[in-house]
């Protein structure tokens, strides 16, 4: 029976942000009021995630007019629209319930500076909550990597045909000047020039003796 639930459970589940406690996020939510349906945004700190699964809800705290507002959100709800990661805090906790009893600056969660692409990747592998969460950046690279492929492609096809205007020579026909073939401009070798007359056999031989009177 419970691997039925979870089967269930887990088909609920949505593709969502990576985030953690100390993050400001901005979630817009839908908001229904008798016929009407609308969409309105909260952003604030978030203080604490709890839960796993399609259970799983986090705590979002905001400033308005000095006072204090918290409200709770279940990850994966069909209600969430779009959750936007606006910027990351430095914080040490998992639950950041200290920021209740403070107010103005004291409320406020430092930001995280980046040192370099390793830290941000240390940072997302820390707070992925499980191995087959999308992880940001993949699909940008997926299209890069695509777009170089191509790239490579079109070049190898490019310098495999030949230059436009030029015709590649027919590897049938020789050269010019191969044996075989005389040239035009010259008669072949066995022919007789045509202004000498062609050679009297018996002009060779000697006279026949004229009788004696």
């Amino acid at each position: 029976m419970s691997g039925v639930i979870e089967s269930i459970e887990r088909a609920q589940l949505r593709r969502v942000p990576v985030f953690q406690s100390g993050d400001r996020v901005r979630v817009h939510f839908q908001v229904v009021e008798g016929t009407r349906r609308r969409t309105q945004a909260f952003e604030g700190v978030v203080i604490k995630r709890q839960g796993t699964g399609a259970r799983e809800t986090f705590t979002v705290r905001k400033q308005s007019f000095g006072v204090g507002v918290e409200r709770t959100f279940p990850l994966h709800s069909p209600k969430i629209e779009q959750i936007e990661v606006a910027s990351r805090g430095d914080v040490r906790r998992a639950k950041l319930y200290y920021l209740r009893d403070r107010v103005g600056r004291g409320a406020r969660v430092r930001e995280r500076r980046w040192t370099g692409a390793a830290d941000e990747q240390a940072y997302v592998e820390g707070a992925m909550p499980a191995d087959d969460a999308p992880r940001p950046g993949e699909e940008e690279l997926a299209e890069v990597a695509a777009a170089e492929e191509e790239e490579e492609e079109a070049a190898a096809a490019a310098e495999g045909e030949a230059p436009a205007g030029e015709a590649a020579p027919a590897e049938d026909a020789p050269a010019a000047g191969e044996a075989g073939e005389a040239p035009a401009d010259e008669p072949p070798a066995d022919d007789a020039p045509a202004d000498e007359p062609p050679a009297d056999p018996q002009a060779s031989e000697e006279p026949d003796e004229q009788p004696s009177s």
